[in-house]
């Protein structure tokens, strides 16, 4: 389920941390932002993340067909990333930057998590991702993306085109004062264990 913060306009409030799921679409669509919960149950235990891709699609090939229709979208794709996907900081670092895309940006999760940023007009809100997640974030949005500490996502992905899919970097360098916050203590570096006792 995802979990959205939204930060405070002012500075003696931290803001607001969002896990209700009705909650979430209504705010997120007060943004533009599409959210949905999709029922990753049609799968077998552990075929969202361990299925081939043909598989996953042929689940889901209702839903996806909708989503084609609702959007415009000419194809989909599922995305897997892991820990030791070639290549994977290269292709991190094309998302983790401000940026806008000449289309949407649309994902339904099936397994690991993310996190989306969304720079607003006054705040950054965020999202963070996991399975049954989809989100449609429109073209044009401000936003950037990345992993949480596990470095996994697969994901089904909607194209309208997808030579046409890529980053529009803004510069404005915003992206650099926001800290993943699923990472936790990953983040933070690895936990020291000690056989000191108070």
């Amino acid at each position: 389920m995802a979990v959205l913060r939204i930060p405070s306009r002012t500075a003696s409030n931290e803001g607001s941390v969002v896990r209700d799921e009705q909650e979430i679409r209504a705010t997120l669509a007060g943004l533009g932002i599409d959210y949905e919960r999709w029922d990753l149950s049609i799968l077998p235990e552990n075929a969202a993340d361990l299925a081939p891709a043909d598989e996953v699609l042929a689940a889901f090939a209702t839903a996806i067909e909708e989503m084609k229709q609702r959007g415009g979208y000419t194809t989909a794709d599922v995305i897997d990333v892991r820990p030791d996907t070639p290549g994977l900081d290269a292709m991190l670092a094309r998302f983790d930057k401000e940026h806008t895309h000449s289309e949407d940006e649309v994902r339904f999760i099936l397994a690991g998590r993310g996190i989306f940023f969304l720079a607003m007009d006054e705040c950054v809100a965020s999202v963070e991702v996991g399975p049954g997640d989809m989100l449609r974030v429109p073209r044009g949005t401000r936003h950037w993306f990345t992993l949480c500490d596990e470095r996994r996502i697969r994901a089904v992905r909607w194209f309208q085109d997808t030579t046409g899919w890529t980053p529009h970097y803004t510069g404005t360098g915003v992206d650099a004062h926001y800290q993943p916050l699923c990472f936790g203590p990953a983040y933070l570096g690895p936990r020291v264990h000690s056989t000191l006792r108070a």
